[in-house]
């Protein structure tokens, strides 16, 4: 399956973009997560390697050229931060979308450069939509973002109500998923 999809350009003309040898890596502790999301991703025509922490992920992406990362945040041995920081500087245009349940990362997330913060339980169609965002991004806006110039950020709160009932007191709600 080559899973295609359509994205409006400016001026109201359509580009196609495949998602056909695409290569993700995920890298996340959980086993249940890691399997539902490259089940996902596969059955979206993406190629999935997967990394169960930070040093297996740093491994994985200097032995195979990825075009996208999933990190999530809190693993144990070396954290996402950590490894964040290690991925951006050896290829600052490499998109990175950090997963977490941590709470209060929106801020860091922003000030680091990261692609996009997407927070658990995850809403799928928002992942999907964020990977082929950041795989169609222009060049100059990535490095924009990395370089803490004016560019667009990608948030997407926790699918959990109750929690988005919080962020929205704290006054968090605002950002949206730019």
């Amino acid at each position: 399956m080559n899973a295609k999809r359509e994205m409006l350009m400016p001026g109201g003309g359509k580009k196609t973009v495949s998602s056909a040898n695409r290569k993700i890596l995920l890298v996340d502790d959980d086993p249940a997560i890691r399997r539902m999301l490259s089940r996902l991703l596969t059955e979206e025509s993406y190629r999935v390697l997967t990394a169960t922490n930070g040093f297996e992920g740093l491994e994985a992406a200097s032995r195979a050229k990825v075009d996208l990362v999933l990190l999530d945040l809190n693993m144990p041995g070396k954290d996402g931060w950590d490894t964040f920081e290690q991925l951006s500087t050896g290829n600052p245009l490499l998109p990175i979308i950090l997963i977490t349940g941590r709470p209060d990362q929106l801020y860091l997330a922003r000030a680091a450069g990261v692609g996009a913060l997407l927070e658990k339980p995850l809403d799928y169609g928002k992942l999907l939509h964020t990977i082929y965002n950041l795989l169609t991004e222009p060049a100059e806006a990535c490095l924009a973002r990395y370089t803490g110039k004016s560019s667009m950020f990608r948030y997407a709160p926790p699918a959990n109500k109750e929690v988005l009932a919080r962020l929205t007191c704290s006054g968090l709600s605002g950002w949206g998923a730019n």
